[in-house]
């Protein structure tokens, strides 16, 4: 057989397929599904579900019942003037992947945070290590832990001297309403990613926790942790509800919308977001229990998406609860 001149062989590799995914990003996913269950806290009062979606109509009312009495506020929560989404910490001004609202928006506000699962939802007031400040979203888990985005934690390459690698500290401030604080504020600075995120920057694994002093969780509830097959979660309708800095300071906001499709790390989806609502739980309503499936993270053109609960990452979060 004649041997292949040189020009031959390059132009056949210019032409060999390249990819930023992982290697078992193309695997499905057949696990039989797996959960943790949700807690609604010492608090009874809930949001109702309308089936797969939450019904909004209710916490718009903002309607408390007298026996309730929310903290006093022992914090005044800053104003986002001159803070900015932690995405662009990473990934410049703008993201190049920023969280997108594709079209019309349709997020919704929630003007009731004092219910259950609006309150385990956090704004998050990120301080980097070079003191910049910056804002998140993280939900509960557990008495002391949140789950939020890796970027949310762990800064990489922003090009600024002293910014890279873990925040100086988080402060968590559930169920924010604006300049009120019914829970008051939790300071942390204790937090939890994975090498995939902290030491490659790789999207893949974009997802962290936050641990706390004090036991919050148990106030004011926490979502449940579910691994689900792809012919399961492909078909799922899921909910999104976060901070996003495009609206008014410290405001919640909820879209939801059926999964678009999945790889075996991510999951993508048409809900409106935008930036500030890195680290909100995406979330299924199974049995009237707030089911999260992934954790937001990025936007996109016509979709946005979310670090996916794989088995791997499901026992990476349990193993973080305390």
């Amino acid at each position: 057989m004649a041997k292949k001149k040189p020009e031959e062989m390059t132009v056949r590799t210019g032409v060999v397929s390249v990819t930023n995914l992982p290697k078992d990003a193309g695997t499905r996913v057949k696990t039989t599904a797996v959960t943790a269950p949700s807690t609604e806290g010492k608090d009874a009062r809930k949001a109702q579900a309308e089936g797969l979606f939450e019904s909004i109509g209710a916490t718009a009312r903002g309607i408390l019942p007298e026996s309730f009495s929310p903290a006093a506020d022992v914090w005044t929560p800053p104003t986002k003037a001159n803070i900015r989404d932690i995405g662009e910490a990473s990934f410049g001004a703008p993201p190049p992947v920023e969280e997108t609202v594709h079209g019309p928006d349709k997020r919704v506000q929630i003007t009731d945070t004092t219910l259950y699962p609006w309150r385990a939802i956090a704004s998050l007031l990120i301080t980097a290590a070079d003191n910049s400040t910056w804002l998140g979203t993280g939900w509960f888990i557990s008495s002391r832990t949140l789950i939020t985005a890796g970027h949310c934690v762990y800064i990489n390459k922003s090009g600024v001297p002293g910014r890279d690698g873990w925040v100086k500290k988080i402060d968590v401030m559930t169920g924010r309403n604006g300049a009120t604080l019914p829970y008051a504020s939790a300071s942390s600075t204790v937090f939890k990613s994975v090498a995939g995120w902290t030491q490659n920057g790789d999207e893949n694994f974009d997802y962290a926790g936050i641990i706390l002093p004090n036991p919050l969780g148990d106030t004011v509830g926490v979502f449940g942790l579910g691994v689900y097959p792809d012919s399961d979660l492909q078909a799922a309708t899921v909910n999104i509800s976060g901070y996003p800095g495009d609206k008014p300071d410290g405001t919640q906001w909820y879209d939801s919308r059926t999964v678009a499709q999945v790889n075996s790390r991510k999951v993508y989806y048409d809900i409106d977001t935008a930036g500030g609502q890195s680290g909100a739980p995406v979330f299924r309503i199974v049995n009237n229990q707030r089911i999260a499936v992934a954790v937001h993270a990025y936007g996109g053109a016509t979709t946005n998406s979310g670090t996916r609960i794989n088995d791997e990452v499901y026992a990476q979060m349990k193993s973080w609860i305390v």
